[in-house]
């Protein structure tokens, strides 16, 4: 019995028991489930938390009443409006500059982690980067703590994963289901959340994610809802049904919104150069400086703008007034995040496109009556649809009205709407908004489908070293002798400086034709592909490309493009069969199929 005790407290029964727990996790898709639930629940707990925090912060910074949202005030003390943005946003840039300065590589938020990193999360990184969040829309700039809410669901998913040592594609689920379970939580909402993780974070609709994705979505929002209610839960009433004739003009609507979208992604590049003169610590001040401006106008400006929703669904408005609302906001949002602030679009977006519904329904009303439309139901097609201008995600967004409106019919509509922005956005611009800021950056995901693989799977990885190489005055005789007829596919003809020259293929070595003559001509007369190599870093996509072009069987690896020295070769053969068998491998993952 003692014996058993010290085996383990010694750690070698918890040992055991952890690797049991790992290899049942990774047996079967259906235990992951479990693990899916305690992500959900956490989640859940910490999206409620940064909420409570966030109101926290605005009564006490704006003096604003406990239980009136800060863009929902029609009053805000111009004090509080320009220094509260500006001391947030010095904290901002001195952290900046200090991760500068410390050469800390920027954080990787869950849709590049999952697009390129096989789901792998920084923990710190993501509590920095929801930290900065919701110090952000805490003093006020006009940003959304979804951003905030899905890195820390996606953070705390990843972490598990980890910990469990779970396979690439399981990872990467887990990571959707963090993402899900904290969207759902934030909105009260668990269908769109297990939507925006398929759409956005996972990238696929998965036969084998579903379960974990809901199980962790249905368990963020439970969790929300029993610590006091899902923080950005918005109730509709019941709406009229849409008319056959109404649908032209709504999916005139969605295209508008999508040349809106398409604009506000463009112009954000042209923000940020905006601020690029600035030191980096200053940036964020001076735009909160700007963001507070822009309240004295409208508190409407200020944080994410869902009291502002709310309130501006039900009540009547001036088209003027309407229209200097988006502008503001649409400049606070791109200022906010030009500058430095941390967070995301998503609210934002949906605040904006409800505006323009309403907007495009009074000014439809103007011009003809009899083409009247509902201005609730247009405000929610606004939203929608600028949502998947913006954020992406078509079905996300029409489940979101779903579950908002609990209405089929205008349900229907929006997602008509929402089919018809995403088609028009991917065709013009073909990216959403964290994609977009990532191609800013160089990458050129446009999703976060799984090409990190692709990536991993360089030339370096697949070419062999022991490279057969002859002088370039060497006699075909001479060579012939060296490298017998299928010692290998090919030999590499260097000079003297032992650079490449060129490559010659055994069977074309051994050719019948040049037996009487082998002892005279030197191997140079036989060289192919003088200008065609491989470089260790190129990506077997990229290496495959370039045999097709060449029409060659194989090709030469050389050191660098500015260098000939040859460091190995690359059949076309061994390229596609490795392409293949990952291409494998990510569909099984896909399908759910065990790895």
């Amino acid at each position: 019995m003692f014996a058993r005790i010290r085996y383990f407290v010694d750690g070698k029964g918890t040992n055991r028991t952890m690797v049991r727990l790992r290899a049942l996790l990774r047996s079967n898709e259906f235990y992951l489930i479990p693990l899916a639930l305690v992500i959900g629940t956490l989640a859940g707990a910490i999206v409620t938390l940064m909420a409570e925090i966030a109101q926290i912060a605005h009564v006490v910074i704006f003096g604003i009443p406990i239980d009136v949202r800060l863009s929902a005030n029609a009053y805000i003390n111009p004090w509080a409006a320009m220094t509260a943005p500006a001391l947030g946003g010095l904290v901002l840039g001195v952290m900046e500059w200090w991760r500068r300065r410390l050469k800390i590589s920027s954080a990787v938020d869950p849709i590049e982690a999952n697009a390129l990193r096989g789901g792998i999360l920084s923990m710190r990184d993501s509590v920095v980067v929801s930290s900065q969040t919701l110090i952000s829309n805490g003093c006020g700039a006009s940003v959304g703590l979804e951003a905030g809410y899905t890195q820390i669901g996606s953070g705390i998913a990843s972490l598990f994963g980890k910990f469990f040592n779970l396979r690439r594609n399981d990872l990467r689920l887990m990571v959707g289901c963090g993402a899900a379970a904290a969207i759902a939580a934030a909105f009260g909402a668990p269908i769109t959340g297990a939507f925006y993780a398929c759409e956005l974070i996972v990238g696929v609709y998965s036969v084998g994610s579903a379960a974990p994705i809901l199980a962790a979505s249905l368990a963020g929002a439970l969790t929300a809802q029993w610590l006091g209610g899902a923080p950005y839960s918005i109730e509709i009433p019941k709406v009229s049904a849409v008319g056959v004739e109404q649908y032209l003009a709504l999916i005139g609507l969605a295209l508008i919104t999508s040349g809106v979208g398409i604009a506000v992604m463009r112009s954000s590049s042209m923000f940020e150069r905006l601020f690029k003169w600035l030191p980096v610590w200053l940036r964020p001040v001076i735009g909160g400086l700007i963001v507070g401006s822009f309240a004295l106008v409208t508190p409407q400006v200020l944080a994410a703008g869902h009291g502002a929703m709310v309130l501006d669904l039900f009540h009547d408005m001036t088209i003027g007034l309407v229209a200097i609302i988006i502008a503001l906001k649409v400049t606070s949002c791109l200022i906010s995040l030009a500058s430095g602030f941390r967070g995301g679009l998503f609210f934002a977006s949906l605040f904006v496109g409800s505006l323009i519904g309403k907007f495009f329904s009074a000014v439809l009303l103007l011009i003809s009556p009899n083409f009247a439309i509902d201005p609730l139901v247009a405000m929610l097609t606004g939203m929608a649809t600028l949502g998947v201008a913006i954020v992406g995600g078509p079905l996300t967004m029409s489940f979101l009205v779903l579950e908002m409106t609990r209405n089929v019919d205008v349900t229907a509509v929006v997602l008509a709407g929402c089919i018809v922005t995403s088609i028009c956005v991917r065709f013009m611009f073909g990216h959403s908004f964290s994609t977009w800021r990532l191609h800013l950056r160089g990458e050129t995901i446009r999703s976060a489908n799984d090409v990190g693989w692709l990536r991993n799977l360089t030339v370096e990885r697949l070419m062999r070293s022991d490279v057969g190489k002859v002088p370039s005055s060497t006699t075909i005789a001479a060579t012939r002798s060296e490298f017998p007829l299928g010692s290998r596919p090919g030999v590499v003809i260097v000079n003297n400086a032992d650079e490449y020259v060129g490559l010659v293929l055994l069977p074309d070595l051994f050719s019948s034709d040049l037996d009487t003559i082998a002892d005279d001509i030197q191997i140079i007369e036989l060289a192919r592909l003088t200008e065609i190599v491989l470089i260790p870093e190129m990506n077997v996509k990229s290496a495959m490309a370039v045999f097709d072009e060449a029409e060659a069987e194989m090709l030469a690896v050389v050191d660098s493009t500015d260098s000939r020295k040859v460091v190995g070769f690359l059949t076309e053969t061994t390229a596609r069969r490795r392409y293949v068998e990952e291409i494998d491998k990510a569909t099984r993952g896909v399908l759910g199929a065990l790895s």
